[in-house]
């Protein structure tokens, strides 16, 4: 009888994905998730032991991934990485943008260019560096969802810690997410991105063992919690799958309802 209706919108069997950072955290949530759905999943990490691990992870779960060194800062080396592997696969459909890196705890006025444009060339350049590449191969082939990993940064500033350049950043990627779908949504290639409150990974644990920091991030969330990958990925699914076939240029809030004050 095959799925029921709606159901089938998130199969996503015979569908190639490249997450980024897919070695740990967010993105290894969300390569498990679409591969649950059915999709042949790549990791694509500048780290080879993460990616080897993300790629354990997922066999340990009973899913096959392949894995590919990249680098997003490296618009060269995302141009051939692009190029090899709709060589091998015959085009990937689905591209997770979620390379990133956490930084903050300096003042503006502070800020080194070296800081400046380390993240702004991890969490935005390299959004756009992957979106370019993938997207040219989508609009070719007249389809493809591409899911970039925004955060609520992009919309309110981060209380107690200082961090304009990520919050740049991020406010970058939430317009790029737009203005891409703009210009792409009649050639059939959708593009969304997710915007998290304070998620538990590697990168946060930090500021979560603050003392100064973590209580007044509870305070400012309606839910009093943080979220977990899965939650993200939840998210990721949901726009890289045809249940969210209507969607292009929204950046969708998962924010525990921090952004409700």
């Amino acid at each position: 009888m095959g799925l029921p209706k709606y159901l089938a919108k998130y199969d996503l069997s015979g569908r190639v994905a490249v997450v980024t950072g897919g070695g740990q955290g967010i993105g290894l949530a969300s390569a498990h998730a679409l591969a649950e759905a059915g999709a042949s999943v790549i990791i694509a990490d500048r780290d080879a032991l993460a990616a080897a691990e993300g790629q354990r992870a997922l066999a340990r779960a009973g899913y096959d991934a392949q894995t590919v060194l990249l680098d997003v800062t490296r618009s060269d080396q995302v141009e051939e990485v692009a190029a090899d592997l709709e060589r091998r696969t015959g085009g990937v459909d689905i591209l997770v943008n979620n390379a990133g890196i956490a930084r903050s705890g300096t003042p503006a006025e502070e800020v080194a260019d070296e800081l400046w444009l380390d993240v702004l060339n991890v969490n935005l350049n390299g959004v756009f560096y992957c979106a370019r590449a993938f997207g040219r191969r989508m609009l070719e082939r007249q389809r493809g969802s591409i899911v970039n990993l925004g955060s609520m940064s992009g919309r309110i500033v981060n209380k107690p810690q200082k961090q304009s350049y990520y919050n740049a950043a991020k406010a970058g990627v939430h317009h790029l997410t737009r203005s891409l779908a703009a210009e792409w949504a009649e050639r059939h290639v959708r593009v969304n991105a997710v915007a998290p409150t304070y998620i538990e990974t590697p990168l946060t644990r930090s500021g979560m063992a603050d003392a100064t920091m973590y209580p007044v991030w509870l305070e400012m969330t309606p839910m009093r919690r943080v979220g977990q990958p899965d939650e993200i990925a939840s998210v990721v699914l949901f726009l890289a799958s045809d249940a969210a076939s209507l969607l292009t240029g929204s950046i969708v809030l998962a924010d525990a309802g921090y952004c409700c004050w």
